[in-house]
């Protein structure tokens, strides 16, 4: 049997979900799950809530200190997200 249009499956399935609408849904779901990867083990203890709305990833952190320092750090932490994610999907953080 001849093959007649071979393509590699990563390409077959980033067009079925593009497709499908689901390609943006997956990418914020990466780039929430990447949260406790990108600012580490000790911030990722000290956060109780991670939800994305619209392009503005909204993070409840316990430590006031701990929020202000990822208030300095936080468009390191946005171009890490947005990595992790495959895509530029996030353009805000806001710690509360």
């Amino acid at each position: 049997m001849e093959r007649r249009k071979s393509e590699p499956l990563s390409n077959l399935l980033s067009q079925y979900l593009r497709q499908e609408g689901l390609e943006t849904p997956l990418a914020e779901y990466r780039a929430v799950e990447a949260w406790p990867q990108v600012v580490g083990e000790p911030y990722a203890s000290l956060t109780e809530e991670v939800v994305l709305r619209g392009q503005t990833l909204y993070v409840r952190i316990r430590s006031a200190a701990a929020r202000q320092e990822l208030l300095m750090k936080r468009g390191y932490v946005l171009q890490k997200l947005n990595e992790a994610a495959g895509a530029h999907i996030l353009y805000d953080l806001r710690l509360i």
